[in-house]
């Protein structure tokens, strides 16, 4: 059994050598009407490599506006966001999205896969954004047989059952070889059994590839998997 690594509140507690993401003192706000919103309220914590985390908490707790900003997708209003020893706080959009399709792989619930492409050219598309494009038939192929979707390279999303389809869009994430996967409740839209058949993915696919893995989730199964949950209420991390 693979030992399970929690994460941490302090900033000192795990050495920055084994830390893949560090928050110090996050918080954002969104307008609303004539008002500002308080989303995240001084969120800090440390993630150690290869751990597996789950983001929980109640709707409109700030769950999606944090994993958005550890993915590189939102910027705080302050405090301070490094992925792998990267401060991606204040980077320009440019060099971020470069950083972002290299180093976090992302999964979303809806899935979010083009549906005139097939499968293996799906997992393709991240290669041709980055300087990988060189063999990327090949590296997408593997990615797919890892995922156990090799009998289906050449079937589109609307051929696909929505286990299958969650499939390509995890080796899609992951084409680029990057240290972190960020889900968004990966297992939202799939019954019980095609979800349990995903954790069970998430779990072989950090074995195999040391990835650090945060997933925000309803989802109480995952929570039976995980190394740790850092659990948000109205914008802040509570016990």
């Amino acid at each position: 059994m693979q030992q399970r690594i929690a994460p941490s509140t302090n900033h000192e507690s795990i050495p920055i050598s084994n830390s893949l993401v560090v928050l110090k003192d996050v918080t954002r706000t969104l307008p609303l009407g004539t008002e500002q919103i308080h989303i995240l309220r001084g969120v800090s914590f440390v993630i150690p490599r290869r751990a597996w985390i789950a983001i929980m908490g109640p709707s409109g707790s700030g769950k999606s506006t944090l994993l958005g900003i550890l993915a590189g997708l939102d910027t705080p209003d302050s405090g301070q966001v490094s992925i792998d020893g990267v401060d991606i706080t204040h980077m320009n959009e440019t060099n971020l999205a470069r950083f972002r399709n290299e180093k976090i792989g992302m999964v979303f619930q809806s899935f979010n896969l083009i549906p005139t492409l097939t499968a293996l050219e799906n997992v393709e598309v991240p290669l041709f954004a980055s300087r990988s494009s060189l063999h990327s038939a090949s590296r997408a192929r593997r990615m797919l047989e890892l995922v156990g979707l090799g009998d289906r390279l050449h079937h589109r999303p609307n051929q696909l059952s929505g286990g299958q389809q969650q499939r390509v869009a995890i080796a899609r994430a992951l084409v680029n070889e990057p240290g972190l996967l960020v889900a968004d409740e990966p297992t939202g839209n799939l019954d019980s059994a095609t979800g349990e058949t995903i954790l069970n993915l998430f779990d072989k696919l950090r074995t195999e590839l040391g990835l650090t893995i945060i997933i925000a989730t309803h989802d109480a199964a995952v929570a039976q998997r995980v190394d740790g949950i850092l659990q948000l209420v109205d914008g802040r991390l509570v016990e």
